[in-house]
C-alpha cells in the first residue's frame, strides 16, 4: 500500500514512498515504483522535503523543492566505554535499521548496535516549514555507558559556493568559505587529535557560542541548525570536514567533505534510557536576519529579559581599572577615583568605571576575601572616593570574581574545598593566574592557584548575593560578576555510579545565580544594575550590562548576529588597549552598537595615555550623546529599512520612535560614494568623523570615514 505525503509540487517518481504496518517495502510492478532505487522514506510538506533510505537509513534528501542539501550519508555516530577503552564509535555503517513512516514522521528504529545491547530510535518530523530531529536510546549492556550521541548530522553536505558559515561564536562570526576555514583550523592544537581523520571547529554553547545555533548563509537563502533545549545543556556545535570515503587526509585540501549536526551527552549507564528532541533543521529563504528571527521566536518561549535602568542604556561604556594589582603594584589608589579617572573619562564622554582589585589582596588574588585596604583609609576611604566619583554624574562598577577560590585564602583553608568543583578523579579542579611585573619570574614559576566554585551549591551563591549588598553599601552603581556568563569550562563529576559523568548543566546553574542576584538586589533598588562577563543568551537575559570575553573587530567578527536576535541586552566590545588600529576597531563598535570597554594597557594605564584613542573615542562619543535615543536607547535594526548602493561600506541601522539612525563606515583604503535610501523617511540631521563628507542622503567616506545619517518619518 502506498503513502502520499503532502507531495504537492513534486516529482511522483523521485519521491514516492510505500509504507506498510511492519515497515516492509512492498513490491511492485508499476513503472513509477520500478524508477525508484533505493525506496526512499520522506516528508514533503510546508515547501521543504526530507527523504531517508529504507535500506541503509541514510540521508539522501533535505531542503526545498529545488535544492538538496544532503549527501546520502549516516544520520548519527554513538560513542561508548568499556572499563578498558574509552570513545568506542559506532557508526551507522554495517547496521541494519528499520525504517518506516508513520504518519508525518519517518522512524528509524535499531534494536541493537555495534553487537552490544543498545537500542537507539530516532524520529524526523515538519513542523511549520522547521524540519525536527528526535532521538532516544537504551543501555541494557553490563559494565558500559553510553557518553555521546553526534545526532542528526548532515553528512557530504552540498552547499552553493557562496554560502558563509554564520556561528555565533562571542556573538556572531562569519566566515566565506565554510570548508577552507573548517579544514584550516588552528594546527597547534591538532597534535591532540585524530587530525588525519577529519578536522573539526570547536564551537560548544553555551560558552564560547553564545546562542544554540549555527548556519550557511547566502544573501537569499541559507539552511539554519538550531537546538532548541530549554534544559541549556551543554551542547556541542559538530562542524567538520572528512576526507575521501575510508581515507587518510596528508593535506588540507584532502579534508573537502562537510558534515554538520549537534553531538550531545546521553551517559547513559546499563539499565538507563535518554532522550533529546531539540534538533531543528530549517532551509530558509531571506537573507541572514532570517535565522534570528528563528530562534529569537524559540527563544520567546523561555527568554525573559527586564528592562535595563536608564543610566545603563545611556552608558557609552566604562574605563576598566587596576587600582592593585595581583602582585602587590599599586597601580591607582582609591584616590585617584575621583581625580584622574575620571578626568580621562570625562576627556572622551564616558562617565562609568569598572573597578578591578580594588581590595586589599589585588587583582585576582585572595578569593573570595576582599579585604578592604586599610592601608588607604579602609571603607571609609573608599566609600567616600565612590561618593566624590558618583557626584559628578559618575557611575562606579564594582567588581568580584563568581567562581574562583584562592586556595591561600581563608576561605578555602577552612573548608573552601567542599563547594570547589572535582574532576573525574574527585580531585579539584585548579586554574592558574598568570600576570607579570617587569621580571619572569611571576609569569613562569610563582603564578596564583584557584580552584572553581561549583554554581549549584546553597553555600557560594550566599556568597554571590552577599557581595551584592556589599556594592551597594558602598554606594556602587552596580555590581560585576567575572566569569559567570558562561557553562563551566571545568564542570563538577559525578563519581556516585560505575562510571564518573560530568554536570552538562553548568550554564543554566549560572543563569540560575545571576537570576537570583538580581531579583535580590531589585527588590531593594531598581536602578542597581548586575553585570556580568562571557556573553549567551541563557545568562545575560538576567544582566543589565555584559563585558565580552573576546575580540569584536576582527575580520571574521559579526556581533550584529547577538545584537539583532537580543537586541534587549547591553554588551561590549574589548581588546582596544592601546593606539594601535583605533579608527576602525571604535567606528566598529558604533556601527554595531556596543559599548566601549577602556582597557588601556590591560587596564594598568588610562586613556589620557593613549592621545590617538583618547581624541577619536571623545569624537564618537560626542555623536553618541547627540543621539541617545537613538544610538545608546535606540533598538539594533542591522540591515533593516534601508538601503545602500554601495557594498564597499559597512552600514547598519538604529530604530526609536519614528526616526532610524544610519552609521556607515569606510575600512577600505580607497574613497566610497554611497546612496543611503530609507523608504518613508527624510533625512534630518547627520554627523561625520574623518574623510567624510554627506550631500543629501549620499556619503562619501575615506578610508575610516564615518557618517552618522538621521532619518524621521
Amino acid at each position: 500500500m502506498h503513502k502520499l505525503l503532502n507531495i504537492s509540487k513534486l516529482h511522483f517518481t523521485a519521491f514516492l514512498a510505500i509504507l506498510l504496518p511492519c515497515c516492509e517495502v512492498q513490491k511492485e510492478n508499476s513503472a513509477a515504483t520500478q524508477d525508484i532505487e533505493p525506496r526512499q522514506a520522506f516528508i514533503a510538506k510546508d515547501g521543504v522535503r526530507v527523504a531517508v533510505d529504507y535500506e541503509s537509513g541514510n540521508l539522501s534528501y533535505l531542503g526545498r523543492e529545488d535544492s538538496n542539501f544532503a549527501g546520502n550519508h549516516g544520520l548519527w555516530r554513538l560513542y561508548y566505554n568499556t572499563p578498558d577503552q574509552k570513545e568506542i564509535e559506532i557508526s551507522p555503517l554495517g547496521e541494519k535499521p528499520m525504517v518506516c513512516e508513520e504518519g508525518d514522521t519517518i522512524r528509524i528504529d535499531y534494536s541493537t548496535l555495534g553487537g552490544k545491547a543498545f537500542s537507539l530510535h530516532l524520529s524526523i518530523w515538519e513542523e511549520g516549514g522547521q524540519i525536527r530531529f528526535g532521538a532516544s536510546l537504551e543501555n541494557n549492556e553490563p559494565h558500559t555507558i553510553i557518553r555521546e550521541l553526534q545526532y542528526p548530522l548532515i553528512g557530504h553536505m552540498q552547499i552553493p559556493s557562496d554560502y558563509k558559515l554564520l556561528t555565533t561564536h562571542t556573538g556572531g562570526q562569519i566566515f566565506d568559505n565554510p570548508v577552507w576555514k573548517i579544514s584550516n583550523v588552528d594546527t597547534r592544537a591538532l597534535y591532540m587529535t585524530p587530525a588525519q581523520k577529519f578536522r573539526q571547529l570547536d564551537l560548544q554553547y553555551p560558552r564560547n557560542a553564545a546562542s544554540n545555533c549555527f548556519a550557511f548563509v547566502g544573501e537569499k537563502d541559507g539552511l539554519y541548525f538550531g537546538s532548541h533545549d530549554t534544559s541549556l545543556q551543554q551542547t556541542w556545535h559538530g562542524l567538520r570536514t572528512y576526507p575521501d570515503e575510508g581515507g587518510i587526509g596528508h593535506v588540507t585540501e584532502d579534508f573537502k567533505h562537510l558534515e554538520a549536526g549537534f553531538y550531545r551527552y546521553p551517559n547513559a549507564m546499563c539499565g538507563d534510557s535518554w532522550s533529546n528532541d531539540a534538533s531543528v533543521v530549517v532551509p530558509y529563504e531571506e537573507d541572514w536576519t532570517e535565522t534570528s528571527r528563528i530562534y529569537r521566536s524559540w527563544a520567546d518561549t523561555w527568554w525573559h529579559h527586564a528592562p535595563v535602568p536608564q543610566w545603563v542604556q545611556d552608558m557609552t561604556g566604562w574605563q576598566r581599572v587596576i587600582f592593585k594589582h595581583q602582585y602587590g603594584e599599586y597601580l591607582r589608589k582609591y584616590t585617584d577615583l575621583p581625580g584622574r579617572i575620571a578626568a580621562a573619562g570625562e576627556s572622551v564622554g564616558c562617565n562609568a568605571v569598572l573597578a578591578f582589585g580594588w581590595w586589599k589582596e589585588g587583582m585576582d588574588n585572595g578569593y573570595p576575601n576582599y579585604t578592604i585596604d586599610d592601608s588607604q583609609g579602609g571603607e571609609p576611604a573608599w566609600k567616600e572616593a565612590i561618593a566624590d566619583y558618583r557626584s559628578g554624574g559618575n557611575r562606579l562598577l564594582l567588581y568580584f570574581n563568581g567562581r574562583l577560590i584562592d586556595v591561600e585564602s581563608d576561605f578555602y583553608k577552612s573548608g573552601g574545598a567542599r563547594v570547589a568543583n572535582k574532576d573525574n578523579t574527585g580531585r579539584e579542579f585548579t586554574e592558574h593566574y598568570k600576570f607579570t611585573g617587569e621580571g619572569t619570574t611571576l609569569g613562569y614559576y610563582d603564578s596564583r592557584t584557584f580552584v572553581i566554585a561549583d554554581m549549584s551549591k546553597r553555600e557560594w551563591r550566599d556568597q554571590l548575593l552577599k557581595w551584592a549588598d556589599r556594592a551597594m553599601d558602598y554606594g556602587a552603581d552596580a555590581v560585576f560578576y567575572d566569569q559567570l556568563g558562561v557553562a563551566e569550562e571545568f564542570p563538577n563529576w559525578d563519581l556516585s555510579r560505575e562510571y564518573p559523568v560530568q554536570d552538562i548543566f553548568t550554564g543554566r546553574y549560572k543563569a540560575d545565580a545571576l537570576r537570583e542576584i538580581r531579583d535580590h538586589i531589585k527588590a531593594q533598588d531598581p536602578e542597581f544594575a548586575l553585570g556580568t562577563e562571557w556573553l549567551s543568551d541563557c545568562t545575560s537575559q538576567f544582566c543589565d550590562f555584559v563585558h565580552i570575553v573576546e575580540f569584536t573587530a576582527l575580520p571574521e567578527s559579526f556581533p550584529e548576529w547577538f545584537r539583532y536576535t537580543f537586541p534587549e541586552v547591553v554588551w561590549s566590545d574589548r581588546c582596544v588597549r592601546d593606539d594601535n588600529d583605533v579608527p576602525r576597531r571604535v567606528n566598529n563598535t558604533l556601527l554595531k552598537g556596543l559599548r566601549n570597554d577602556i582597557e588601556v594597557f590591560r587596564c594598568r594605564g588610562l586613556i589620557d595615555e593613549t592621545p590617538i584613542y583618547q581624541a577619536h573615542l571623545a569624537k564618537v562619543n560626542e555623536i553618541r550623546h547627540a543621539f541617545p535615543e537613538l544610538l545608546l536607547e535606540g533598538r539594533f535594526t542591522a540591515t533593516d529599512g534601508f538601503t545602500c548602493s554601495n557594498k564597499a561600506l559597512s552600514a547598519c541601522s538604529f530604530a526609536s520612535g519614528n526616526r532610524i539612525a544610519v552609521v556607515i563606515t569606510n575600512t577600505g583604503d580607497k574613497k566610497q560614494k554611497g546612496k543611503i535610501n530609507v523608504p518613508g523617511y527624510s533625512l534630518t540631521d547627520s554627523r561625520t568623523i574623518g574623510p567624510s563628507i554627506v550631500r543629501k542622503n549620499c556619503v562619501t567616506l575615506g578610508r575610516h570615514g564615518l557618517a552618522v545619517l538621521i532619518f524621521e518619518k
